[in-house]
């Protein structure tokens, strides 16, 4: 067998959820989600799904939007948002069975893991994938920027608005094959290598 085909044939079995949230400030003890996205996808970069929502504020009068002029959101815009305990369970079901990744893992996964304790909701949010950790990883003596449209822009990939968490969920998803094959990775053993657990 052609072990190009193999590798892809390999590649196409991964599935990962490409993760992306919006938040007003960036503590996650005083400071909430207001969007999140998943983009499926597998190995090969190729989406299989994608959702996105709003995540409506327990107390709908007194919630702090944060910086508008960065994610764009409006208090009017969350009003009619989806409650949180449904953003969370559908949220679970979109995870599941699937890697955790996204641009700076870690503080998606913390806020993420906030709200879902707020809701008595367990995520599936390891293993874990960081493209930011990735990227990193293949400029050891930091002479580039790795910030997602930094790299977006290096792969030739376009974000039409970043901070929107779709938008930026679907350019993460777009870099990370590129990613993946910088790194070697034709195979859920290799992958391993580069995950946390």
């Amino acid at each position: 067998m052609n072990p190009a085909i193999s590798d892809t044939s390999a590649m196409t079995q991964l599935r990962f959820a490409v993760v992306d949230v919006e938040t007003s400030g960036l503590s996650t003890k005083r400071h909430r989600v207001l969007q999140v996205a998943v983009v499926t996808v597998d190995g090969t970069g190729r989406v299989i799904d994608r959702w996105s929502s709003l995540v409506r504020p327990r107390n709908r009068l007194l919630f702090r939007i944060g910086p508008r002029h960065i994610h764009g959101l409006t208090r009017a815009s969350m009003r009619h948002a989806p409650r949180a305990d449904a953003v969370v369970a559908e949220l679970a079901r979109r995870l599941g069975g699937s890697t955790f990744t996204a641009h700076n893992a870690r503080f998606d996964a913390e806020f993420l893991e906030r709200l879902a304790l707020r809701h008595d909701v367990r995520l599936p949010l390891s293993p874990q994938l960081c493209t930011l950790h990735l990227s990193r990883r293949l400029d050891p003596e930091r002479q580039l920027s790795h910030r997602l449209a930094d790299v977006t822009a290096r792969y030739g990939v376009a974000n039409e608005r970043p901070h929107d968490a779709l938008e930026d969920a679907l350019a993460t998803a777009a870099v990370l094959p590129h990613l993946l094959r910088a790194h070697g990775v034709t195979s859920g053993d290799q992958l391993s290598r580069l995950t946390d657990r």
